[in-house]
């Protein structure tokens, strides 16, 4: 549905990414909105979605967070409506956030949509990831600057500001136009009439978060138990005194853990979770059998990829590792793909959706060797809601 054009990715990720900004006019041509200003608010009324209305009256900054009883109480002065991670909840909302794929899918977080009227926004502020804003309906004038030390301003103890940028970039963005702004680059939109957003975020995870996930990992699973040890202690002046040497074992042990199988095993569940799995966890989903699933695949139906769902996995470490240790990951859960076959899995990973025509050769006949195994795979990825078949 989306075609992402006018934009040379190899120039972009050698000359743009995370060190300047840019405009790309008409990045989407004929762009439709993926969803409007009225099925926005109805994800609202969910308390699995994050959302937050933003609003200024003669200066006066507010933030109410959903969800709403009567959302319209929000609704005051200039305002805007901000919803994140719409890209688990609506397909075309999924599709408008996988033609930015040139970047890992492991770098993506999710896709806020915001719905502002004339002269909202949420002030100048600063953003701490990546993110690529798609101007809807409607036209937005964007300013842009560079990185300095910028004082940090709450209007609302909900609401970070900082105080005012020259702007590199200022122009006005309508349907269709993209802008990319890099980490901690300052930026400012105002609404010039009312108007639709869509931005792409990525994921810039700090040491505290790592840290502290692969700790719990740890925990959880029992592992890097490994002690300090000084066999070669000697007798010291001062009791209390921690030598160099002994400061320097301690960030060897710390970095053994680091070089371990458990990081590996830890970093792609760790990159794979995203909020969409607490959700599913209480949704109830219909159980299909292997043999439901493999007459549906012959029928001709089409099995298309869960909104929000991005499977990854890790390069191998050579090219003679054996293909049957081939894992990888969704919501942070391990799933192993049939044995000889992650070529092909890895495919299906990456397709929108599949067909039976997935599973031949060239000369168009089927892969009987592979189709069970393949089968039961997808069968246990519908079953889990990762995967759903066209209604």
């Amino acid at each position: 549905m989306y075609r992402l054009q006018n934009i040379d990715t190899d120039v972009f990720l050698k000359e743009y990414w995370q060190k300047k900004p840019l405009l790309i006019r008409q990045g989407f041509k004929d762009f439709e909105d993926p969803i409007d200003e009225h099925e926005l608010a109805g994800l609202t009324e969910e308390e699995s979605v994050d959302s937050r209305i933003v609003n200024n009256q003669a200066g006066i900054w507010e933030v109410a967070h959903g969800p709403y009883d009567d959302i319209n109480e929000h609704c005051l002065g200039q305002w805007s409506l901000l919803v994140q991670s719409v890209d688990h909840f609506v397909p075309d909302a999924d599709s408008l956030m996988n033609t930015f794929d040139f970047i890992p899918v492991w770098r993506m977080d999710d896709l806020m949509v915001s719905y502002s009227n004339t002269g909202a926004g949420v002030g100048p502020h600063l953003d701490q990831y990546d993110v690529f804003i798609i101007q809807g309906k409607g036209s937005r004038r964007w300013q842009v600057g560079l990185p300095s030390d910028y004082e940090t301003v709450r209007p609302h103890c909900d609401l970070s500001q900082i105080t005012g940028f020259t702007p590199v970039i200022d122009e006005v963005l309508t349907a269709g136009d993209i802008i990319y702004i890099p980490a901690n680059h300052p930026h400012n939109g105002v609404a010039l009439e009312p108007c639709m957003n869509y931005s792409v975020g990525f994921r810039a995870p700090s040491q505290q978060e790592m840290l502290t996930s692969f700790a719990d990992y740890a925990i959880d699973n029992n592992l890097l138990s490994n002690r300090y040890q000084d066999q070669a202690l000697s007798a010291r002046k001062f009791s209390g005194e921690i030598k160099q040497q002994e400061v320097a074992q301690f960030k060897a042990l710390l970095a053994e853990s680091l070089q371990s199988d458990a990081f590996e095993k830890w970093l792609p569940t760790f990159l794979s979770d995203n909020k969409k799995a607490e959700d599913e966890s209480n949704q109830q989903i219909e159980e299909f059998s292997e043999q439901a699933i493999m007459e549906m695949l012959e029928s001709g139906e089409y099995f298309y990829r869960a909104p929000g769902i991005k499977p990854i996995f890790v390069e191998p470490k050579t090219t003679c590792e054996p293909s049957s240790s081939f894992t990888f990951h969704i919501a942070g859960e391990a799933y192993s793909g049939p044995s000889g076959s992650a070529n092909l899995v890895k495919k299906f990973l990456t397709e929108p959706f599949i067909t039976q025509e997935f599973l031949v050769d060239d000369d168009g006949q089927p892969q009987y060797i592979l189709h069970n195994h393949f089968t039961a795979l997808l069968t246990m990825l519908v079953n889990k809601g990762h995967w759903y078949i066209e209604e």
